[in-house]
């Protein structure tokens, strides 16, 4: 059954504030294998401009696509979870996520459309911090595959 075009934008009510540590911020570069000393030094941060040590540029999908749980699991959408794959992410950023940030997502539908029978949602993700700086956008594009035989 295919989404209702009626909930293009829509927006969900911001986040609780996330605060983003250096120890997370850490263990993220590790995973991501990203030996960058700006993530991990707090003085090598502050030799390129920073007051702290700062996220690979991807450390916000954790926080952004958590803030899309909140569209994911609207029950008047009707997505139905267990036949989603993630189709694409992007980010446009206005300053790095650092350590100390608490950060708020506030998440909007952008477009929902259909395609040989898989809905394809796209969601804004507006990431400010408790002050209301503009820290970074993140699109996330879910695709809802069609049931086998459709």
């Amino acid at each position: 059954m295919a989404l209702d075009q009626s909930f293009v934008g829509r927006t969900y009510p911001p986040t609780p504030a996330y605060e983003v540590g250096r120890e997370k911020i850490r263990e993220f570069a590790e995973a991501v294998g990203d030996a960058n000393p700006a993530y991990t030094d707090p003085e090598a941060a502050k030799e390129l401009g920073h007051p702290d040590v700062i996220a690979p540029p991807t450390f916000v999908f954790a926080i952004t696509f958590k803030a899309a749980g909140q569209v994911i699991e609207d029950p008047q959408l009707g997505l139905d979870y267990s036949r989603v794959v993630h189709g694409d992410q992007k980010f446009a950023y206005t300053r790095p996520v650092r350590a100390g940030d608490r950060l708020s997502v506030t998440s909007t539908i952008e477009a929902i459309k259909s395609l040989a029978g898989n809905d394809i949602l796209d969601i804004r993700g507006e990431v400010h911090d408790e002050t209301g700086e503009h820290v970074v956008t993140a699109w996330t594009k879910l695709v809802s595959r069609a049931p086998e035989g459709i």
